[in-house]
């Protein structure tokens, strides 16, 4: 039988299987898991069935512990069902795994493991989640590649029904459920065979039925609950053996052969590794390089976690191991180890006990952590982990990957240490979050993939940022099946789809000698080169780099495409890559247009024909000089006089450089300063608002609606525009309430995304000409230098208007109020940010926020910076998030205490007044805090009050002091 080769990701490997083998799929989003639920709600919607002729009910609930109480109930009445999750997610589901594992259900839950939010949410991978559920009586089976998601999701589906124990089939989040690879797709015949009908007809049996009438979940008191809950053993106890009999089938019915324990190295190796995950993967191809070297080390891939067979793992190692490191994607604080490594001590451990082993000697194990929120892990640190069990005494309880320089648990290794080889083609591609980058580069994966012999992968690193921030996309291709679970370092060709990258990113350090790059410009092709700055034209020139240069932005605009550069960048890609003969590929892209926009039209496939047609007329290579011709350099990452802690830390994340900082360097307690977006400047927008004061009717509407405060309104005496730039613009105020005065409107050139909001609502047209508004878009870059320094002089010189003499109840009035929101990571164009500037400007300097997990927390909390800022005084909002479905009762904590703390200082106020004056303590319990006013008024009391305390030496003073803010007005979002 021909294989049938496909080109997917992990999550959808996993939900092709999920949706043919199951009947009912109750889901809920959460990041990475998101995509398996919604192709399998996307199917059933076309009406796909599954392998029983049968279409699945798929249904989103309204959390995740709404999914599994649903699935819960399914499973109970007797249907196939799973769900999809992650990370809380997972953990959310606990109490309801706890009664399916009890009352022997069978299920698979398909979870793309994910960091578990602690100081900090984290959307990346890792295995804290799965831990969190081992007591759970869930069994954990792991998958290290996207082949093995696939199979490993047949395999637990098979299991689950014959042993009765549910499972947690996992992978790791992002680095496996968004890979891209080319694997062989399973046939509906081949999953039929796997699932056999009788247990399935037995699983619906047990089905609750008024037909059947039963009693489960009952209470028991301690006379018979602890016996009960032991009868369950023998069914853990058979459950390796059914996993391995469903893997021995797989491999009778596909082919592909796996074990609870899969050993790859020297057949007498001394020095082993064990891990699960796509961690395993990697070391595989780590060993086999060491191995062909003449080293004797191996790795041992854990798949079968739960229920953990200590026999098979003593039996799956070689005889001849000395030592042996086992690393966990997990901590566990205070523990005396993390999970695996715990399990690894004590299979060995009883194995001695009793009699079982059969090592050459008892071998010495060692625990460490790595790859934690998806930190990178490489072939170097592998062998960071080998040179350590080289040792005499090989380092305990180490990290590798991190620099720790407070409790000084990390391995040392040489990150220059690498086993690519040369036949496999290296690709990376810088785009913009949302400019479809990443989308082009999956479609280019697929054309190679299933075009080619080549075996492809791609691989795509997101800020967390929904969008406005760079992804690089790591692309690779070759002859043999790809294990490199790591990012690329040495790539043959590089592009840059954002101009404004090149100020920002040494993305040229990773290109190899000889390698292709290129990059969309606006500059006309023969002062192209003169736009690089020096480092990276010597970088060019050095390392003998092809260098094309594109206007994508141009091309775009001329073929109807708006801003949507992707088909035209990846056109180039495949002109002058050579991973595909040319006219072929063209071919190939223009069949995937049909393939994606065919739906939408024949005009719209035209249009886009068109865009690879005039790509290939506007894309031109530039002739490398033998020397450096350039007159500037890249700028410094943040500005000089940003604060330190935003230049050595912040500004090193906001560089790409994160990976570089030390444990030092972060607060134990997840704490940052807020109002560190201003120091970003990103300069993203293509073209930016110029206002025309000939029209300006001073409505405020722009300013209200600008999603990123990137537009700012004032008022202020004429006298105070002296010094003003010679560009800054104002114009008489046209209200009573200023009259006399100056008006200003102005943009933040570098902080602006070019949405086109502030253009949109404009209601103040040329009579002559409708689309000449007040506000204009035009290019940027001619305007930046200007505008900068007009900013500056708005924000620095002029002062805030005072917010008693302004309406709060108008648009007009509200939008002088100075926003504590500001320049946020949000998608261009955000219709929510506006709403959360507006609070923060009616609001913000007495606010405490509870956030839900969401965008919210992305465009509002994602490191390296923070748009939640302070006004002239170092108030300003203070923010925290907790997690999605706990935001209301979060808040509500936030109320109690603000309320009982006000309570209790007013009951010590009322207690001290004879120290601090009977008039002071009346005026500050009875202050009437309903207007602006009045809130101000009674912060000059408390500082009275705070001022007074400081004199007197007493608890009740004390008390007092640390709870005298609380006297003035909060608000709680």
């Amino acid at each position: 039988m021909a294989k049938n080769y496909v080109t997917i990701d992990g999550n959808e490997a996993a939900a092709y299987v999920a949706h043919k083998t199951n009947e009912v799929c109750a889901i809920y989003p959460i990041t990475p898991s998101s995509n398996m639920g919604e192709w399998a709600d996307e199917w059933s919607a076309k009406g796909r069935k599954n392998i029983w002729g049968s279409v699945p009910q798929v249904v989103e609930m309204q959390s995740e512990g709404g999914a599994s109480a649903a699935v819960h109930g399914a499973l109970q009445t007797g249907s196939l069902t799973t769900t999809f999750t992650a990370s809380q997610g997972l953990l959310l589901m606990i109490p309801t795994m706890f009664k399916i594992a009890g009352e022997l259900t069978s299920t698979v839950f398909h979870v793309s493991a994910r960091t578990v939010a602690t100081h900090a949410l984290s959307i990346f991978g890792d295995h804290s989640d799965i831990n969190a559920v081992r007591s759970t009586g869930f069994g954990l089976l792991s998958s290290c590649s996207i082949q093995e998601v696939m199979d490993m999701a047949l395999i637990t589906q098979a299991a689950t029904l014959k042993a009765r124990v549910p499972f947690v089939h996992f992978f790791d989040g992002f680095r496996s459920s968004h890979e891209v690879q080319k694997i062989e797709m399973l046939t509906d015949e081949q999953i039929r065979a796997m699932i056999d009908d009788d247990l399935v007809i037995a699983h619906r049996m047990r089905g609750m039925s008024p037909d059947r009438p039963v009693l489960r979940g009952s209470s028991q008191n301690p006379d018979v609950f602890f016996q009960a809950r032991e009868a369950v053993n023998k069914y853990y106890n058979a459950c390796p053996d059914i996993v391995q009999e469903a893997m021995d089938k797989f491999y009778d019915i596909v082919g592909r052969r796996y074990n609870l324990f899969d050993y790859v190295g020297h057949p007498e190796a001394e020095r082993v590794v064990v891990l699960m995950g796509s961690g395993a993967e990697m070391t595989h191809e780590t060993v086999d390089y060491l191995t062909n070297s003449g080293e004797k080390v191996g790795v041992l891939k854990v798949r079968l976690y739960r229920p953990f067979d200590m026999t098979r793992f003593v039996q799956s190692l070689p005889k001849s191991v000395q030592k042996i490191a086992v690393l966990d994607r997990t901590k566990e604080p205070g523990a005396t180890g993390e999970p695996l490594y715990l399990d690894v001590i004590n299979a060995i451990e009883e194995s001695y006990a009793d009699n079982g082993a059969t090592f050459a000697k008892r071998p010495y194990v060692v625990g460490g952590r790595y790859g934690l929120s998806s930190k990178e892990f490489t072939p170097a640190m592998v062998k960071g982990v080998f040179d350590n069990l080289s040792l005499d005494k090989p380092k305990h309880h180490f990290t590798i990957g991190i620099e720790d320089d407070v409790t000084k648990l990390s391995l040392p290794y040489d990150a220059n240490w690498s086993i690519e080889p040369d036949e496999v083609t290296r690709c990376l591609f810088y785009g913009l979050g949302s400019d479809g980058t990443v989308g082009a580069n999956k479609n280019s994966i697929k054309i190679i993939g299933e075009s080619t012999d080549n075996f492809a992968q791609g691989y795509f690193v997101y800020d967390s940022k929904k969008a406005g921030a760079v992804t690089v996309s790591h692309l690779r291709f070759g002859p043999d099946p790809i294990k490199s679970t790591y990012l690329i370092d040495s790539a043959n060709f590089v592009a840059c789809h954002q101009t404004v990258f090149i100020e920002r990113y040494d993305m040229l350090n990773s290109a190899a000698e000889g390698a292709t790059f290129l990059l969309n410009s606006q500059a006309p092709t023969e002062e192209a080169w003169d736009t690089l700055p020096k480092s990276m034209q010597q970088q060019i020139i050095d390392k003998k780099l092809k260098f094309y240069v594109i206007d994508a932005y141009k091309v775009a605009k001329e073929t109807g495409m708006g801003a949507r550069i992707n088909t035209i960048m990846q056109t180039c890609f495949f002109a002058i890559s050579g991973v595909l003969e040319r006219d072929e590929a063209i071919a190939k892209i223009k069949d995937a247009i049909k393939k994606t926009y065919g739906k939408k039209g024949d005009a719209v496939v035209q249009m886009n024909y068109n865009a690879v047609d005039q790509t290939l007329a506007n894309l031109h290579e530039v002739d490398v000089p033998d020397q450096v011709t350039s007159d500037w350099e890249r700028p410094p990452i943040v500005p000089d006089e940003a604060p330190e802690y935003m230049k050595n830390v912040l500004g090193k994340i906001y560089a790409g450089h994160g990976d570089d900082l030390p444990v030092s360097a972060f607060p134990e307690d997840g704490t940052f300063p807020t109002g560190t977006t201003k120091w970003e400047k990103r300069n993203i927008a293509l073209d930016i608002p110029v206002w025309d004061t000939d029209l300006c009717i001073q409505c405020g509407k722009c300013v209200l609606m600008c999603p990123h405060a990137a537009i700012r309104a004032k008022v202020c005496e004429p006298e105070l525009l002296e010094n003003a730039p010679g560009t800054f613009k104002s114009m008489d105020y046209k209200g009573k309430e200023f009259k006399g005065m100056k008006y200003l409107l102005q943009v933040a050139p570098e902080d602006c995304t070019g949405c086109t909001l502030c253009y949109e609502i404009c209601p103040a047209a040329d009579k002559k000409d409708k689309e000449h508004k007040a506000l204009n878009m035009q290019p940027q870059a001619p305007l930046r230098e200007s505008e900068r320094e007009n900013y500056n002089f708005f924000l620095n010189d002029i002062p805030e208007v005072d917010r008693s003499k302004v309406r709060h109840d108008t648009v007009k009035g509200s939008q002088f109020l100075e926003p504590l929101f500001e320049y946020s990571g949000a998608c261009a164009g955000c219709g929510e940010t506006p709403y959360v500037k507006l609070l923060s400007q009616m609001f913000g300097d007495r606010a405490v926020l509870a956030n839900a997990t969401g965008c919210s927390s992305i465009y509002g909390g994602n490191l390296p910076t923070t748009p939640w800022t302070v006004n002239k005084d170092g108030r300003g909002p203070s923010w925290n998030n907790s997690l999605f479905e706990d935001c209301a009762e979060f808040g509500l904590g936030f109320r109690l205490t603000i309320d009982k703390q006000n309570a209790y200082a007013k009951e010590l106020v009322d207690r001290m007044r004879d120290q601090i004056g009977g008039e002071l303590a009346d005026a500050l319990i009875t202050a009437d805090q309903s207007e602006e006013t009045g809130i101000f008024e009674q912060r000059e009391r408390v500082d009275r009050l705070v001022e007074k305390l400081g004199s007197i030496d007493s608890p009740d003073a004390r008390n007092l002091k640390s709870v005298a803010d609380s006297l003035v007005k909060k608000s709680v979002w």
